[in-house]
């Protein structure tokens, strides 16, 4: 929110797990700012993360007039970083980024 209210404060943003709404409450969508947002945003998200689905994310990133990304990470819920994906994700989600930025 800060960014929104601060255009240029940063030249990126990397969001990781962003709570889209709380779990099964669809409705509470936490989006408000995204119209205002200014500054290029990747958002790398779990495809089986409780607090907003894939397809979810997609449809609020359209509200951001900035350029977005979206880096989803199979199998993995809000936590992200997981046993079977804890030696290549970081290195997945750092590259993507630079090249984002």
């Amino acid at each position: 929110m800060l960014c929104a209210a601060e255009p240029g404060l940063v030249e990126a943003l990397l969001l990781l797990s962003y709570p889209l709404h709380p779990p099964q409450r669809p409705q509470q969508l936490r989006t408000g700012h995204f119209a205002q947002l200014q500054t290029a945003a990747m958002f790398v998200h779990g495809v089986r993360d409780g607090f907003g689905s894939i397809d979810e994310l997609t449809t609020a990133l359209k509200l951001i007039p900035a350029r977005t990304q979206l880096l989803p990470i199979d199998a993995a819920g809000h936590e992200l970083l997981m046993k079977h994906n804890r030696d290549e994700m970081p290195n997945q989600v750092v590259a993507a980024f630079q090249s984002f930025a």
